[in-house]
């Protein structure tokens, strides 16, 4: 793992991450509807723009065939429109979709195109639930970081977030964002508690001291509801949006990701070289 290069300390940047509800099957609809997001955030300001998880397509699928029949490849109309939106506007977009991979495989991918045009893609490798039946193909690469204009950004999708492991690897790749692309089913939780899924993402922000920015979809598809839960989430691991649950919205912070650097958290400690790794190696029962 090498990190990434330090870049000059750079002005703070605008993070929006846009809550929308997508359409299963309806990816004409899907499009405009992501249009006019990445449109809002841009005219709020924003600099990086996250989108849910498998924002072209809509998630709850009924078969594989459906599935194929809305899946594109990275050179697709969706990407292109994506890298259009990018340049005119002048920002780094951040979302999941569908992806048909050269192997005819459909796979839950993200991407991160910028004003010079597509900069990385990522397949989901860890799949939830009914994507293990829908037909997805887990990815088997890590998580990419990319220098962008505004600073090295991670990407990964949805379940992903729940393993520390997958978390720390941008990190250690000199992540200052991690954006992550979300569709997180609406589940039932104590009373006056923050979901489960928004604790997860404080506490990766908070052991890794990186800023982390979810976009999460909302509306009912298929039976299915969803919780609406984006949020922006800063390097000591506090929400620094509103919560703006089951509504369409955009949320935004202004950030200042050279904060992400700095991995002290007293005088004497540091999350990453305070690491021992050494011990961390796992043994089976029995084993010294």
């Amino acid at each position: 793992m090498t990190p990434q290069p330090a870049s000059p300390a750079r002005p703070t940047v605008t993070v929006a991450s846009c809550q929308i509800a997508p359409r299963v099957g309806r990816v004409e609809e899907n499009r405009r509807r992501i249009r006019a997001a990445v449109e809002e955030a841009a005219g709020r300001g924003a600099n990086i723009v996250v989108l849910p998880e498998l924002a072209n397509s809509g998630y709850v699928f009924e078969t594989a065939d459906e599935l194929l029949s809305v899946a594109e490849p990275l050179d697709g109309e969706t990407i292109e429109e994506w890298e259009t939106l990018a340049a005119r506007l002048g920002l780094v977009i951040v979302s999941g979709f569908a992806e048909l991979g050269a192997d005819g495989r459909a796979y839950n991918s993200a991407v991160l195109v910028d004003e010079t045009g597509l900069r990385a893609s990522y397949r989901k490798a860890h799949l939830w639930d009914g994507e293990k039946t829908w037909g997805f193909t887990p990815g088997d690469a890590r998580p990419p970081v990319v220098d962008t204009p505004y600073g090295h950004i991670g990407v990964m999708v949805c379940y992903d977030l729940e393993f520390p492991e997958w978390v720390r690897l941008v990190a250690l790749d000199g992540a200052e964002l991690l954006c992550g692309p979300v569709n997180w089913p609406l589940y039932p939780k104590p009373e006056g508690e923050r979901p489960g899924e928004i604790v997860r993402v404080q506490a990766n922000a908070a052991v890794n001291r990186m800023f982390v920015a979810v976009a999460d979809r909302t509306g009912i598809e298929r039976g299915q509801d969803w919780l609406g839960g984006s949020v922006i989430v800063d390097a000591d691991g506090y929400p620094v949006t509103p919560l703006r649950l089951g509504e369409e919205a955009i949320v935004t912070a202004t950030l200042q990701l050279a904060e992400a650097r700095r991995k002290a958290i007293s005088e004497h400690n540091d999350v990453h070289t305070d690491r021992r790794p050494e011990l961390y190696a796992h043994r089976g029962p029995g084993q010294p």
